[in-house]
């Protein structure tokens, strides 16, 4: 039999496959000796909160051990000498779509009028202290786009 839990876990429990295993078992109300394979399907952060935590889905089995393989790499075409596409915004609708051109064969150009992750933090910083916005750089531009600053879920 195949249960799926979810369960949330302190990042230095979720590493743990021992803690995991008897978390999700818990979870399912199953005893751990009942648990022969466990295996974790998706793995978020979620530092909405001041104590970030991590949010698995979690597959166990009772009748048959679970091999936890990687995901293989998503195969996608050569497309060095494609036609160009410009996308503009590097935030998720630009990245996604960046993407999908790719799988149909053609070459994204991703243009961004902000700035990257790490200078945009300094500036986000400024606006926040000294009430200065940089019209390229702020809560709207820059990548990543407007949601990189949201509400602090993060999903991987």
């Amino acid at each position: 039999m195949e249960r799926v839990v979810d369960i949330a876990l302190s990042p230095g429990e979720a590493v743990r496959p021992d803690v995991v295993r008897e978390e999700a078992a818990s979870e399912a109300g199953l005893a751990l000796d009942q648990v022969l394979g466990c295996r974790v399907l998706r793995r978020s952060i979620d530092a909405r909160k001041k104590t970030p935590l991590v949010r698995l889905r979690v597959e166990l089995s009772t009748s048959h051990p679970l091999e936890d393989a990687p995901p293989a790499p998503p195969e996608l075409p050569d497309v060095s000498k494609a036609p160009v596409v410009a996308i503009v915004g590097c935030g998720p609708a630009g990245l996604f779509a960046a993407l999908r051109c790719i799988r149909h064969g053609l070459r994204p150009v991703v243009l961004e009028r902000g700035k990257d992750v790490r200078a945009r933090r300094r500036d986000l910083a400024a606006i926040n202290r000294e009430h200065l916005v940089d019209p390229d750089s702020n809560y709207c531009f820059g990548e990543g786009g407007a949601g990189t600053y949201s509400d602090g879920k993060l999903y991987t």
